[in-house]
């Protein structure tokens, strides 16, 4: 249930046609009141002989009894309660027994106190009401409305319990503004699944995401087809943005254009330019990476960020833990629109989900999140993967890491007790590994063929390099289904000279896999990255021919080869 206290008014009649009328885009259906402070209040909706003056006059009795040298020029209160959607229809008597909740809770109306400001709850719609005060008490004076928002806040969680409604995490005013109700009316109207607001914020941080300068982020919006008018100061230095959706017009047919504070607090154009933030007192100039190559090899390198970005979370200070976690949003929106057709809809909702956790009070310390910033502009300029192939492959791998960052952010949002932020990395972590299994299915489908096929002496082999390494955890992976695609992948990297048992043991201490859903997935993709073996299985053969290798080495040949580089640092890419 979400309570929304909005600006104070000073015309009574002008918000009572409001809630009486049909609204900007007749959506308001039967209003009517529900309750009032006074039982005879008139009804204008239910009641033919009633008139919006007379319910004026009611509520501004106090005020206008006031010298007109006391009279306060905002005295209009105005609180919109409303159910989450998946909440059952509540009745009149229900929405009556919140509304006085609500008025007590804010010092509106408090219990037992006779003197009391007027009010008035009117009901226009299944899923919300809306409450309206003249702010004079009865005695002439002013209520008593300190933290009134955070008062309806709490007797909101209340109320959810008392009635069995969905349960809100407290917000902390760094959300994104909802759409309103005229805007959600409008949009069901034109046969549009989503708001005008909700699709300008995604693009708008699709085109945010990796962009290097402000000009690369104003040529994205033009190129995703958004009108764009930028607020242009005397000396030609841009101070604003404002974008629209070419079809959503205004009753005048003039486009709507939203400012990107108004989509998103971060979206603002001062808070976008924080992204091109060096680090402060860092004067070294970073060495520069190779180019990527192609879709594969963003990926690859995407999973070797998130990586770096664990160690800045379990390590980091709180301003650099929050700007590796604004980041990796970018790289989801990143991933978002440049993945497969099977993995789209889950990586899109895993990136909408996670743009709640990437932002909090905590201010991100930017410039510390340049690797991540540039796996983003890397995956857009690699352009769309394949669903197949390395393409498919080094996507299971970097979703495989992306799911660890989306529960660390999600841990650390917990441990600073921003709860909607948590929640919302936990509902992103749910969509990644949703994408990770359609992702990861062929690839991992073909390593299990393999390792199922594997000599008994290679199996033993691998088993018993299992056993030795991780001890604890070895019952647990030799009898989980991925086992087979783990010692495949373990005969191929000892085929290419490296140490199994050393390179498991690598491999567990990167990060803890209690916690992990497939222990075995989590292990091949490491192995995989750490031995530099092709992500996906079918490009095996390429591989050997690429070193040399044309034929696989006995158990013995390999070990004696391992034996002689366990010492050594393994491949990594």
């Amino acid at each position: 249930m979400i309570p929304r206290i909005h600006k104070r008014g000073s015309e009574t009649i002008g918000l009572i046609r409001y809630l009486y009328g049909p609204g900007t885009h007749e959506e308001h259906i039967d209003p009517h009141l529900v309750a009032a402070f006074d039982p005879l209040t008139p009804d204008p909706g239910r009641d033919p002989s009633a008139t919006y003056k007379q319910l004026e006059r009611l509520l501004d009795q106090p005020v206008n009894a006031l010298p007109a040298g006391r009279r306060p020029k905002k005295h209009v209160w105005h609180l919109s309660v409303r159910a989450s959607p998946e909440d059952p229809i509540l009745s009149d008597d229900d929405w009556a027994a919140i509304a006085r909740r609500m008025v007590t809770a804010t010092g509106i109306a408090p219990d037992g106190d006779d003197a009391a400001c007027r009010w008035a709850a009117v009901r226009h719609a299944d899923d919300h009401i809306h409450i309206i005060a003249t702010l004079v008490r009865e005695d002439g004076r002013r209520p008593r409305l300190h933290n009134e928002a955070r008062r309806a806040q709490a007797e909101a969680r209340a109320i959810e319990a008392d009635y069995g409604l969905r349960r809100v995490t407290p917000g902390d005013g760094t959300a994104a503004k909802r759409p309103t109700s005229a805007e959600r009316h409008k949009a069901d109207r034109c046969g549009r699944q989503r708001t005008p607001r909700e699709e300008l914020r995604e693009a708008v941080r699709r085109s945010v995401a990796g962009a290097a300068s402000e000009e690369e982020f104003f040529d994205r919006l033009a190129a995703a087809g958004l009108l764009i008018r930028r607020r242009v100061a005397p000396s030609g230095d841009t101070l604003g943005y404002t974008v629209a959706l070419p079809g959503d017009r205004n009753a005048k047919g003039e486009p709507v254009f939203y400012s990107g504070s108004k989509l998103a607090p971060d979206l603002s154009l001062p808070r976008i330019r924080e992204r091109w933030t060096q680090p402060s007192g860092d004067a070294t100039q970073q060495p520069a990476l190779p180019p990527v190559t192609g879709p594969a090899s963003a990926r690859r390198r995407a999973t070797g960020a998130a990586w770096q970005a664990l160690l800045v979370i379990d390590h980091g200070h709180d301003g650099m833990i929050a700007a590796q976690v604004a980041a990796t949003g970018e790289v989801l929106d990143a991933l978002a629109q440049t993945s497969a057709a099977h993995t789209r809809h889950e990586l899109q909702a895993a990136a909408t989900a996670f743009e709640r956790a990437s932002r909090s009070h905590v201010r991100a310390a930017r410039g510390h999140d340049r690797a991540l910033r540039q796996v983003a502009r890397d995956l857009v300029h690699s352009g769309p993967a394949l669903g197949r192939g390395e393409d498919g492959a080094t996507t299971a791998m970097a979703l495989d890491m992306l799911i660890f960052l989306a529960i660390a952010a999600a841990n650390w949002h917990a441990k600073k007790q921003h709860a909607q932020q948590a929640e919302a990395a936990h509902q992103a972590a749910t969509h990644l590994r949703a994408a990770y299994q359609a992702a990861a299915s062929h690839p991992m489908a073909l390593l299990n063929q393999r390792g199922s096929r594997l000599a008994p002496a290679w199996q033993r082999h691998q088993t018993a390099a299992v056993r030795q390494a991780l001890p604890e955890l070895a019952d647990r992976i030799l009898a989980k289904p991925g086992w087979p695609a783990l010692a495949a992948t373990l005969a191929e990297a000892q085929t290419a000279g490296h140490n199994p048992t050393s390179l498991l043991t690598q491999a567990a201490v990167r990060r803890e896999l209690n916690t992990a859903e497939r222990m075995s997935d989590v292990l091949v993709w490491r192995l995989r990255r750490m031995a530099g073996l092709p992500a996906d299985p079918d490009n095996l053969q390429g591989s050997r021919r690429a070193r040399g290798q044309h034929t696989v080495a006995s158990p013995n040949q390999a070990a004696q080869t391992g034996t002689r580089l366990a010492n050594t640092s393994p491949r990594r890419r």
